[in-house]
């Protein structure tokens, strides 16, 4: 049972997919049911996420498998897609196929196997979802992202606006590279980046 939407696609449309595929950039579903990523009580949420029940084809595991074999960065479109995957995977970054019970909290402590990027809901600081995303960008970054969403209006969480963050690499972040944080609103994707990523 799922206790939010997976509101991570709602940024998808039409014809962004469209856009995407001629860009020969592919896509693969997995089923899963997102749990919530705050109650509004703190001793309650300390003990988030809760276990997350999802199943993985063979398919999307294999489709996978390749992109990464390419050299191809693999996107998660929300939260609950990275816990997911990250739990389904080895530490060599195999994703195997079956059902699973995402059980793991991801921090800025993890070491992601599978996931290089992911698009997400604007979620605020303190919540599990948001402990998720300094896994892929450290405190510095994400709290210079806060305060220019904020500045800016962006909206937070399910009905609000989203954002594409590209985790560090482990060979670039010696060379002081960060991730590039990119956002979308109404007006559609505004880019801001950090560093010598910068597209």
């Amino acid at each position: 049972m799922a206790f939010e939407p997976p509101s991570a696609g709602f940024t998808l449309d039409w014809r962004l997919l469209v856009a995407l595929r001629a860009r020969d950039i592919h896509f693969v579903t997995i089923t899963h049911a997102a749990g919530i990523s705050s109650t509004g009580d703190t001793e309650l949420d300390k003990r988030l996420p809760f276990e997350e029940p999802y199943e993985i084809t063979a398919s999307a595991a294999e489709a996978i498998a390749v992109t990464r074999a390419q050299g191809g960065r693999i996107v998660a479109i929300g939260t609950t897609v990275v816990r997911a995957l990250e739990h389904a995977a080895t530490r060599d970054g195999i994703v195997h196929a079956g059902p699973g019970l995402a059980t793991q909290r991801i921090t800025a402590a993890t070491q992601l196997a599978v996931v290089d990027v992911i698009l997400s809901g604007i979620h605020e600081p303190g919540t599990s979802h948001y402990d998720l995303l300094r896994a892929f960008a450290d405190e510095g970054v994400l709290t210079r992202a806060d305060q220019e969403l904020a500045s800016r209006g962006y909206r937070t969480h399910e009905f609000g606006d989203s954002i594409l963050i590209e985790r560090r690499q482990r060979g670039l972040m010696a060379q002081g590279f960060s991730p590039v944080i990119r956002s979308r609103a109404a007006g559609g994707w505004r880019i801001r980046c950090r560093g010598r990523a910068c597209c």
